[in-house]
């Protein structure tokens, strides 16, 4: 199947023969459907807090001792799907269209002066003209402008202020003081970026960080971090053969989010928070957003010490009464349902491996049409149930019994989560050894025009965290302000 040529490309990423062949065999066998029980929703599966529950998690996130904090921000990638309606109104323009006055081109250069990005300067006073909406998206996506259909949603200009305009990655840092400071006033983010962006992020902090340092009285450790060439996974054809580009070399493509266990794992501190680049809005709605991130790192924390002390507890006294409490405990607040063991040991063992993992703690929000994935309750390979985040993709269309849980389910992933890394006796998780491989998916995709079959690692909030402790919260929507298509910025939550 490889060639010499074929294995040194391999080996010169990182990878190996085996793990590659392993990769092709996926594509061939497909990935199992996970087993659904039901979605997880407030009657069971996700906790609705009262206000007293908000208020006593908030107390506690503020008192108790913790090893550090850090920030966590998936950036990696450019913004093409961003602007990909706003680069087919410009194809139809340079082909002699106009664009008919709903078209997402056309109503981007109405509102023109409603976006961040706009100066009069760069793009004149608006008309309503086709030379106008031409003249627009020439400068919002190309090089004689803002060239944004090239650059990376980080750097993109969001929100403006009375004296400044912030892009993501600003926002991220003002999110960052108010909800993430270290007992010494750091605040620690790493952010996970491509490459060839390094010099566009280094200069849109370095443009804000010292007056940001000095207005918010906190000093920033941030971290770059690059997706690892070895996760890439290799693409087939359509009958699964290795893809080979023009020039006869294989071709490899980066493997999503699920890759991003690796960067996560390097991060040495305990508490850390979980949020997608584009999810930040202007800062009227700080106050809400850093309300439930506390509230997030508060259940997360109360989680951790009752773990800690069941663990502890084990370790002296593994007596079938405490058993007894410990599935109760997991079932009633965890959803995790135990099989009978065979043996005492063999029972305080899998309760014990059940106890001693990562944990996350994952905000959920009301369903409302937004796109994401859901939170269910499935049960696993060794019979034990668990929650779990699952894409549609992952869900089997033709099993009437996961459609009937997909269409019961009440809320849907944000990507807001809060994770404890540290075990029981202070070392750091090994995250990788978390990770169900099983767990990946399968897309279809092009290349130069060509249709090709590409692999999705387990997500990182999907299958990568497959194995951890989870718990779900109901959040506001206000926390909840992603910007997919670059007309979302005319939402209510990205305008002043």
């Amino acid at each position: 199947m490889f060639t010499q040529k074929d294995i040194n490309q391999i080996e010169e990423r990182g990878t190996t023969v085996r793990e590659v062949s392993r990769q092709i065999d996926c594509f061939r066998s497909g990935f199992p459907w996970m087993k659904i029980v039901g979605p997880a929703t407030p009657e069971r599966g996700i906790r609705v807090l009262a206000p007293e529950a908000v208020k006593t998690a908030i107390d506690y996130y503020k008192g108790a001792s913790v090893h550090g904090k850090c920030k966590f921000v998936p950036a990696s990638g450019a913004a093409s799907r961003m602007f990909k309606d706003m680069f087919s109104g410009l194809s139809a323009m340079e082909e002699g269209k106009d664009l008919p006055a709903d078209a997402p081109g056309a109503r981007l250069a109405a509102r023109i002066k409603d976006f961040a990005f706009y100066t009069p300067e760069l793009f004149g006073e608006p008309a309503d003209t086709p030379e106008y909406r031409l003249k627009a998206l020439r400068l919002l996506l190309k090089e004689e402008g803002l060239a944004y259909g090239s650059k990376p949603k980080g750097v993109l200009k969001f929100h403006r202020y009375p004296t400044e305009v912030r892009t993501a990655i600003a926002e991220h840092l003002v999110e960052a003081q108010q909800y993430m400071r270290n007992a010494d006033g750091t605040c620690n983010l790493t952010v996970t970026i491509s490459p060839e962006h390094t010099e566009l992020f280094n200069a849109a902090v370095a443009e804000v960080l010292p007056e940001y340092e000095k207005r918010y009285g906190v000093k920033y450790n941030i971290t770059f971090t690059y997706q690892d060439k070895a996760t890439d996974t290799i693409a087939v054809t359509e009958d699964n053969k290795p893809f080979r580009k023009d020039d006869g070399s294989l071709l490899f493509r980066p493997a999503g989010h699920g890759a991003l266990i690796h960067n996560l794992d390097k991060v040495k501190e305990e508490l850390v928070s979980i949020k997608n680049i584009d999810n930040v809005s202007h800062e009227k709605f700080l106050p809400v957003t850093a309300e439930y991130k506390q509230v997030l790192m508060g259940v997360a924390l109360q989680l951790r010490d009752k773990i800690f002390e069941y663990l502890r507890r084990l370790d002296e006294d593994p007596s079938v009464q405490l058993c007894n409490e410990i599935e109760n405990f997991l079932d009633k607040h965890l959803c995790i349902q135990i099989p009978l063991a065979h043996s005492e040991k063999e029972r305080v063992d899998m309760i014990r491996a059940k106890l001693n993992r990562p944990i996350r703690v994952c905000g959920m929000v009301r369903n409302e049409g937004e796109p994401g994935g859901g939170p269910y309750i499935i049960a696993g390979k060794d019979g034990c149930t668990s929650l779990q985040i699952l894409e549609s993709v992952q869900i089997n269309q033709a099993d009437k019994g996961a459609m009937e849980a997909m269409s019961h389910a009440t809320h849907f992933n944000p990507v807001d989560l809060v994770c404890c890394l540290l075990d029981y006796k202070g070392n750091h998780f090994d995250l990788p050894k978390f990770v169900d491989p099983e767990a990946g998916f399968i897309s279809s995709k092009s290349y130069e025009g060509r249709t090709l079959k590409a692999l999705e690692l387990p997500g990182l909030w999907n299958g990568a965290m497959s194995d951890w402790n989870t718990l779900f919260i109901e959040v506001p929507i206000e926390t909840f302000n992603p910007v997919k298509v670059v007309l979302d910025l005319l939402r209510p939550a990205h305008q002043e």
